[in-house]
């Protein structure tokens, strides 16, 4: 089902291009239907990827999606043009009186930075505490889980010795939660961080369970008991070439980078690595939009509180 965005974010053409069902603002609304209202926190420096990204698997639903672009006011963006934020994204002001179904909150290459030292952190907390009573589910996403388990539970992050990189295997540890639904036992995801949070810290808040993990890249799915905060270390929104990407760029950069683990076949960076996440990154977002927006979320969306 359709995905509502505006007909000149380049998104659109990009979408339409590949088969998924886009609609603009003026068809929906002469549709007898009320949209789930996802606001996407884009912190990531390429916008344009990163929504199309979350876009393709926020349509995989029968659901009806209408997506708001959020950028942070007191950050300046250095790989994205002024204009092109201005046509397409709001600030946290234009929005904050509004209410939404679902939030996803994006990482950000920022993990080396204590969190109180990051440019827009206040403005950041703002939006988290606002979250509580403006949105019914949110997904915080790689250095956006990071800083939201930090905000809300106080949970540290560790520094890596090496970049964790690559595509890991995980373990799904709560077969019966209704977000691992359609899981196979074992899958995979990519990881690309410097940081990490651990396992024994997490277990120390009763409001929190693992639901997947990896021997090799840590807790991966973690959520709350109410299931309304969702939060997951990896990339389930990740091309298939988004690591060769940011492996190439950081050579170019000169920056130490290992190839990424379990990627390139036979480690041979002229391969093309195969996706080999997909089917569960499909899932995981068809399950998070239908059983914790959708059969939860109140109909009349002003009724959405703490």
């Amino acid at each position: 089902m359709p995905i509502i965005i505006k007909e000149d974010l380049p998104a659109y053409e990009i979408l339409n291009k590949e088969h998924i069902f886009v609609v603009s603002p003026h068809r929906a609304v002469h549709q007898d239907i009320r949209p789930l209202r996802i606001v996407i926190l884009n912190l990531m420096p390429n916008k344009t990827e990163t929504e199309v990204q979350l876009m393709r698997l926020l349509s995989n639903t029968p659901l009806q999606v209408e997506v708001e672009l959020l950028q942070m006011k007191s950050h300046t963006a250095k790989h994205t043009a002024t204009a092109y934020l201005d046509a397409f994204y709001k600030t946290f002001d234009q929005i904050k009186d509004q209410k939404f179904d679902g939030l996803i909150v994006t990482g950000a290459p920022i993990e080396n930075y204590a969190f109180e030292d990051v440019d827009f952190w206040e403005e950041l907390c703002e939006i988290l505490e606002w979250e509580k009573s403006h949105v019914f589910s949110v997904l915080h996403i790689c250095w956006g889980a990071q800083a939201a388990l930090h905000y809300f539970y106080d949970i540290p992050k560790y520094g890596l010795k090496e970049k964790k990189f690559g595509i890991f295997t995980h373990i799904v540890e709560k077969k019966d939660h209704i977000l691992m639904r359609g899981f196979d036992d074992v899958f995979a995801c990519p990881h690309s961080r410097h940081t990490e949070v651990r396992t024994e810290d997490i277990e120390k808040v009763a409001d929190l369970e693992i639901l997947a993990q990896s021997e090799e890249a840590g807790p991966h799915i973690i959520a709350d008991k109410s299931g309304r905060r969702i939060f997951i270390t990896g990339h389930f929104e990740y091309d298939a070439d988004s690591l060769a990407k940011e492996y190439q760029r950081d050579l170019d950069k000169g920056l130490p980078i290992q190839i990424p683990l379990h990627y390139f076949p036979q480690d041979d960076t002229k391969q093309t690595p195969p996706m080999r996440w997909r089917t569960h990154a499909n899932q995981f977002y068809s399950n998070w939009l239908n059983y914790f927006v959708y059969q939860q979320t109140p109909y009349h969306i002003h009724e959405i509180d703490a």
